[in-house]
């Protein structure tokens, strides 16, 4: 057994320990070894990241899953990774060149990369270092990187077969276009930003000339890509003009009016212009109706030739220019104030437009048919349940996948086109062949267009989501099917992560596991909330209202941030509110736990000076025969406490397993048993041999009790509870508790009357203590104790635990009677208070100076009295009680009924005085 320090210093206790699990490998699994095999790889966060709160408590729910499963004996596997996020990357080096006065095309590709993995070696780890502050228990040897070589050949591999099955290829479709970037955005990469813009009413003429048709759009500028103007095929102010057509101003072009059902027939004037270059709804009413996609714009945001005299212009200078001429032709209605939401580039920081490009595609409904028919077995099961629609709902509604980006940084398109077939030059219309590399790519080609075939790889790169999706079997060694990680530990066990990436992230996996693999990548889907901030907002970049977890950790420790984190969860799924004082930099949520920790600390610091320098081993088990009411009262807790804990964190109630080892650890290990041990476990200088006995037992139970705790409370506070547990069972520092089995449940232990009825015990001396309060004891000063019940068995338990209560109430007599019997033996002067069905008198005569106690319950009843009376007074007036928020209200209700349960009981005191 080794000595703790009198204060717990988690910097230093946190450091220690996770320097000496990575030296000696503790998470490090044999794929031969035994036990069941549990595998989570971690939701990778893109290497550019920083540490935020939703990855301390993404990572807080992990580590917690996994060293639980670790104890329950299992094979575990928790493989960590980052992303190489292409497009945050690029911007970040872009950003560089710019402020030196150059571009990208200035360096060349090659060189671009070479300074792309310059930065990644040199700031790339920042997210990996402070993940590793968090106590992560991850194998960190089998670390992956997105772009590492085994990923990247995974890649290469999967676009192959994908393409080789018809399920890639290549098209001219609308996507996500971000002119700061010049690349496609996925809808992950695209930030919905409100803004106060304009409604913008303008009149197309009939070409009949008898009359004309009025739309309103956000975006004038794309009324020079109009092909059509569209109405409601029910709407009987427009049925007749159907088939007609309008001319387009500025254009010279004619575009029909067609019926189509996606349009609103109430919303505005019931007519909707139709630009299907330029608008995704546009797009589909366009395929319905063989309408002509003509692109305004070009990629870099300007307007081309198709925009006429406005050609040139930015879009935004066009949007005025094109306004400025409508109101000029007397064409423009109105213009209304308009506030909306506008896609945005999360990178570029603009808002995207939609634009017809030739891109690669993923073919995605045969891939998510396969998912809806694992799903109809719950292959995965969602927890909770509730997220199984918003997934089915994915795979349901499902688009194809643009996977192409237009970027350096990244997996390169594993295509070559033939550029010999068009003039030297690679266009749209370029033929190409799909190979492994450029050798195989060449044979292709030669066989094809002949021996002279010249080619030259695609420029593009792969969406990051296209690697992330192949996450849970590349890192375990895919496409190697018979690689030792890969046979042993996938499918993998759980996935834990957010419900905002179900379809980006979660779908993307499942559909390329389901290809490449047979089998659904894992077992279970755990998604958790939100953490939101002090005021119950979402914490946003834009809103600047994250919370550094890393603040919290140096002021705080590791482990209390993690368990207050955890604490919080109410329920699978649900978002927590973190408290947080934003001037200070304090949370009296994460201080609580720290102040827990401290708890944890001192607890055991008495049990190291009460076990007579022996550990748990030495001691072992406890006698039966020998154990007191205390003892058989606490080793049913534990055991309790042991089989719900099981059963929490085996079925992900994270929440509930912190709460429930928060109370048994606080309440009833460190208020109750170890102030009931106190006398027995020092008897006193000439202790009797009946008296040695019973110390060795409370010694055996409380290190029994201190060690089980410890490892119970492990998967929640990892680095204190390792410190702990070494201290009391004095195991070298390369035994760690992290490996321990979990502790036997000793059914014998568990006793439901004898918990139930020691909760009666513990309210009766609650009861006592209070009375000793209210009439002024010291707390040296003994009284005798009565109490009154009808019950039998509440009877008996306050007789066996009689020595109980004397120690811990300070009574010189405890008496335990009847109704009948205690009106037989009347107390002239007594306190009196209640719990259940249990009477509590405190005979005060002559012990208190009982002019001095009327006086301070009268000063209780005035100041009670005033409390109703102010309080009466605010619900009573409408001004509060209609228009205050209901939960003030509330408040305010709970305040006069506590205030007027405390006159009462004051006044019932007062009259027993007299």
């Amino acid at each position: 057994m080794s000595d703790l320090a009198k204060t717990y210093d988690p910097v230093g206790t946190e450091a220690r320990w996770q320097k000496a699990w990575e030296d000696e490998g503790a998470f490090h699994p044999d794929p031969a070894a035994e036990g069941e095999p549990f595998a989570v790889v971690i939701p990778p966060p893109n290497v550019t990241g920083s540490l935020h709160m939703g990855h301390a408590f993404n990572t807080a729910l992990i580590d917690t899953i996994v060293r639980y499963q670790r104890l329950a004996g299992k094979n575990v596997l928790c493989l960590p990774g980052t992303d190489h996020a292409s497009i945050a990357v690029q911007t970040i080096l872009e950003k560089q060149l710019k402020e030196e006065g150059k571009t990208r095309h200035d360096l060349g590709r090659e060189a671009f990369l070479e300074r792309a993995w310059t930065w990644k070696a040199d700031s790339g780890g920042r997210i990996v270092d402070q993940l590793r502050r968090l106590g992560y228990s991850v194998d960190w040897k089998r670390q992956r990187f997105t772009l590492d070589e085994g990923l990247s050949e995974a890649v290469k591999e999967a676009f192959v077969r994908l393409h080789e099955q018809g399920l890639i290829y290549r098209g001219e479709y609308l996507v996500n276009w971000c002119p700061a970037s010049g690349s496609a955005v996925s809808d992950l990469e695209v930030e919905m930003k409100e803004v106060d813009g304009h409604l913008w009413h303008f009149r197309y003429p009939l070409s009949s000339g008898e009359g004309h048709l009025e739309v309103a759009t956000t975006r004038p500028e794309t009324m020079l890509g109009d092909t059509a103007v569209a109405v409601n095929p029910s709407d009987e102010r427009y049925a007749h003009l159907v088939g007609q057509t309008l001319d387009l101003p500025f254009t010279g072009r004619q575009i029909p009016i067609v019926a189509d059902d996606h349009v609103e027939k109430e919303f505005g004037t019931g007519c909707v212009k139709v630009t299907p270059a330029h608008d995704p709804n546009d797009f589909a009413i366009g395929q319905r109706h063989g309408l002509a996609q003509i692109t305004v714009m070009r990629k870099n945001g300007t307007m081309n030739a198709e925009a006429g005299r406005f050609e040139g212009m930015d879009r935004f200078e066009a949007r005025k220019a094109v306004v400025a001429a409508l109101d000029q032709e007397g064409l423009l209605v109105k213009v209304e104030d308009y506030r909306h939401t506008v896609p945005h580039s999360d990178r570029g920081k603009v808002p995207v437009e939609p634009l017809l490009s030739t891109q690669w595609f993923v073919n995605t409904e045969p891939l998510a048919a396969r998912c809806r028919e694992a799903l109809a077995k719950q292959d995965p099961r969602f927890i909770p349940e509730r997220w199984e629609k918003v997934y089915r709902d994915w795979l349901t509604d499902i688009r194809d996948w643009c996977i192409s980006r237009q970027l350096w940084w990244g997996h390169r398109i594993p295509a070559w086109f033939v550029i010999s077939e068009t003039g030297g030059r690679y266009t749209d219309t370029t033929p190409y062949v799909v190979a492994r590399n450029e050798a195989d790519a060449l044979a292709q080609a030669q066989e094809k267009f002949g021996a002279s075939a010249q080619i030259e790889q695609d420029e593009d790169v792969l969406d990051t989501w296209f690697s992330s999706g192949l996450w849970p079997f590349s890192t375990l060694g895919w496409p190697d099917a018979n690689a030792a990680d890969f046979q042993r530990w996938y499918p993998t066990s759980t996935l834990i992560t957010g419900f905002d990436i179900i379809f980006f992230w979660v779908a993307r996996m499942t559909m390329m596991a389901g290809a490449f693999t047979g089998e659904m990548p894992f077992k279970d889907v755990y998604i958790h909330g939100l953490v939101r901030d002090e005021q119950n907002r979402k914490m946003s970049k834009s809103a600047g209202n994250g919370i550094d977890p890393l603040l919290l950790i140096e002021r705080y420790g590791t482990d209390a941030l993690r368990f207050a984190l955890v604490r919080e969860v109410a329920g699978a799924g649900q978002d927590i509110r973190l408290d947080y004082d934003r001037k200070k930099d304090t949370s009296a949520t994460v201080e609580a736990s720290r102040n827990f920790a401290n708890k944890l600390w001192n607890a055991t610091r008495f049990a190291l000076m009460n076990l007579g320098g022996a550990t748990p081993a030495q001691l072992g088990e406890p006698d039966p025969s020998a154990l007191q009411l205390a003892d058989r009262w606490i080793l049913s807790r534990l055991a309790r406490v042991n089989q719900e804990t099981v059963a929490r964190y085996s079925s992900y109630a994270l929440g509930e397993a912190s709460k429930g080892l928060y109370e048994f650890a606080w309440n009833d290990v460190c208020d109750w048993y170890l102030e009931l041990s106190k006398r027995r476990l020092n008897p006193g200088d000439s202790p009797a041999a009946e008296a040695l006995a019973d110390q060795l037992t409370a010694q055996q139970v409380l290190a029994k009790v201190i060690s089980q705790m410890h490892l119970m409370l492990h998967p929640l506070m990892p680095h204190l509870t390792e410190e702990l547990w070494h201290s009391v069972t004095g195991e070298p520092e390369t035994t760690f508790l992290a490996l321990q089995p979990w502790p036997v449940l000793d059914q014998a232990a568990l006793d439901d009357g004898l918990e139930a009825s020691f909760a009666e015990l513990i309210a009766a001396i609650r009861v006592v203590r209070n009375l000793r309060a209210v009439a002024g004891l010291k707390p040296s000063q003994s009284v005798p104790v009565r109490f009154v019940t009808g019950r039998p068995e509440l009877m008996a338990v306050l007789e066996q635990g009689t020595a109980e209560i004397t120690a811990l109430t300070r009574a010189d007599s405890v008496a335990v009677m009847t109704p009948a019997q205690a009106d037989a033996a009347p107390v002239a002067k007594a306190l009196a208070g209640v719990s259940g069905e249990l009477q509590v008198l405190l005979p005060i005569e002559g012990l208190v100076d009982l002019e001095a106690l009327q006086g301070r319950l009268e000063k209780d009843i005035a100041k009670a009295e005033k409390e109703i009376k102010g309080l009466a007074g605010r619900l009573s007036n409408p001004n509060f009680a209609d228009k205050a928020p209901p939960e003030v209200v509330a408040e305010c209700k709970a305040k006069l009924a506590e205030a007027e349960a405390q006159a009462a009981l004051a006044r019932t005191r007062l009259a027993d005085l007299d």
